[in-house]
C-alpha cells in the first residue's frame, strides 16, 4: 500500500466561497530590519522610514513601517491559504488604504473576504475572484486594506 501524500496549496477558483472571511495565521511581527531592507531595496529615501533622529521630530515620534511593505505583507499573509500554486496572475489592486500607522514591533494579521467570483469568459478552466484584504495590528486596529482582483486556476479535471 502506498502512502498518501498531501501537498500544501491555495484554493482553486471553484473552492472559493463568496462572502466568506478567511483568517490568515500566523501573523507577522514587523521589524526595523524589515523596514530598512524593504525601503532601501525599493530605492525609497523617505526619512520617516530610515532616519530615527528625523522621525523623532514628526507627529509619530519614531520611524514608521513603509506602507508598501505593509501592503506586500498583508497580501503575502494570504497566499498560503488562498492562492499558493493556484493563482495565474494578479489583475489589479484598488481601494488601498492605510488608516493607521504600523510601527517597528507591531504584529499584523490578515483576513480576506471573497467579494465576488466569476468564470473567465476568455480562459476556460479559470476564474476571476475579487478579494478584500484587511490587515489588523495586535490591538485589532485596521492598519491596511485593499481590494485585489486575481485570475485563478479552476480545479483540474482529475480532482473535480
Amino acid at each position: 500500500m502506498s502512502e498518501r501524500r498531501i501537498t500544501q496549496r491555495g484554493l482553486y477558483f471553484d473552492e472559493l466561497e463568496e462572502g466568506v472571511v478567511y483568517e490568515h495565521r500566523p501573523g507577522r511581527t514587523m521589524t526595523e530590519t524589515d523596514n530598512v531592507l524593504f525601503t532601501t531595496l525599493t530605492m525609497n529615501p523617505q526619512p520617516l522610514h530610515l532616519d530615527r533622529a528625523w522621525s523623532e521630530g514628526t507627529e509619530f515620534g519614531e520611524p514608521l513601517m513603509n506602507s508598501m511593505h505593509t501592503l506586500a505583507t498583508m497580501v503575502g499573509l494570504s497566499v498560503g491559504q488562498l492562492t499558493q500554486g493556484t493563482i495565474v496572475a494578479n489583475l489589479g489592486f484598488s481601494e488601498v488604504t492605510f488608516p493607521a500607522p504600523v510601527r517597528h514591533g507591531d504584529t499584523i494579521y490578515c483576513e480576506t473576504r471573497v467579494l465576488e467570483k466569476r468564470a473567465s469568459r476568455s480562459r476556460p478552466g479559470q476564474g476571476i475572484a475579487t478579494f478584500e484584504h484587511r490587515a489588523l495590528n495586535q490591538h485589532g486596529e485596521v492598519v491596511a486594506t485593499a481590494v485585489r482582483k486575481v485570475l485563478m486556476q479552476g480545479k483540474p479535471e482529475a480532482e473535480a
